[in-house]
């Protein structure tokens, strides 16, 4: 068994470790932003701890309301650029927490007024020294060079920062009963795209609010283990451009969870079938493209964050049939630092 696959199998006992903690270590975090009261939040995160902070975009901006952007390090790094930040809150995230950009992004946000905050699976780190509160996301020690359990913990950390900030019981409810629906969900099979998927040049990652976000680490993980080009798109930009692409063997993976954004998902998939049979969704809903299987949560942000777990044991196995090593890709490191 690969590390990956080994640390797929792993993500339901972190997400719970990470969770039995949470009235002690989250919840006075979360008190802390509830009492700053910001007028928007910033990230500031890179690779998949950057998909991270995008789903949480998404979580944060409609639980609470509040518009998010994410900031780019080299503003700090590079540039040197004092930031006017009063009023705003920062969530910085890495697992390493050692990017000396993300770090010097940290400090800027916090001399510029911001209240700051890391998510890190390394204490103590840069990256937790240089933030006024720090939150172990308690993933564990990951060998394999892809992230996976390290990225489902920090949105589970930031969810549950979220669910006490915003005093959301059917949040707190669905993080509680999540570690055994992410169990279901390690058990879907998404094998049947293997052969289509693995004789591509390239292929869309289609998403939809938080699912777009889910659609970028999928992208990131296909050139990661598998040295497989694939783009990351909102299913509603899809039309706008990127389908001129779609081919026969141009496959089409989209990501739709239970909530709002996924009838429109299905029907801009509905729209390419025609163009190409290898067309994959994660709904019901589509009698067109062909169905991958899904775990419903009962909650919106839970069902998107599910969807990312059947995908990482299909990509390890996409990595292998390719006949790569998904533990070690070439040319990458486990921690990358950039200034």
């Amino acid at each position: 068994m690969t590390k990956m696959r080994q640390e797929t199998e792993e993500i339901p006992v972190a997400v719970a470790r990470l969770l039995e903690t949470a009235p002690e270590t989250i919840a006075p975090i979360a008190k802390a932003f509830k009492t700053f009261d910001p007028r928007v939040v910033v990230t500031i995160a890179r690779g998949s701890s950057d998909h991270a902070a995008y789903f949480l975009k998404y979580a944060i901006e409609l639980v609470l309301g509040l518009p998010v952007a994410s900031q780019g390090p080299s503003i700090a790094s590079i540039y040197g650029a004092p930031m006017k930040m009063g009023g705003a809150a920062t969530i910085a995230i890495s697992q390493s927490g050692a990017s000396s950009d993300i770090v010097a992004m940290a400090e800027t946000a916090r001399k510029g007024g911001a209240l700051t905050a890391a998510l890190v699976n390394t204490l103590p780190s840069p990256l937790s020294q240089a933030c006024e509160h720090a939150l172990d996301i308690r993933a564990g020690t990951e060998y394999a060079v892809a992230a996976t359990k390290s990225y489902v913990n920090s949105i589970v950390a930031g969810l549950a920062l979220i669910a006490y900030w915003a005093e959301d019981d059917a949040l707190k409810t669905a993080l509680e009963r999540l570690p055994e629906q992410l169990e279901k969900a390690e058990s879907l099979d998404w094998s049947h795209m293997l052969e289509p998927v693995a004789k591509a040049q390239s292929l869309y990652m289609l998403g939809r609010g938080p699912t777009m976000a889910i659609a970028a680490e999928a992208a990131l993980k296909c050139k990661e283990t598998s040295e497989l080009h694939a783009e990351a798109y909102s299913s509603a930009e899809m039309l706008h451009g990127p389908v001129s692409l779609v081919d026969r063997d141009f496959p089409v993976i989209a990501f739709a969870a239970r909530d709002a954004a996924e009838s429109s998902i299905v029907d801009i998939v509905k729209g390419v079938v025609a163009k190409n049979p290898h067309c994959y969704i994660s709904s019901d809903q589509s009698a067109d493209a062909i169905q991958l299987p899904f775990v419903a949560t009962g909650h919106p942000l839970t069902d998107a964050l599910a969807l990312i777990v059947p995908f990482y044991r299909f990509v390890e196995q996409l990595s292998l049939k390719r006949g790569l090593d998904p533990d070690n890709p070439a040319a990458l490191k486990k921690v990358t630092v950039t200034r």
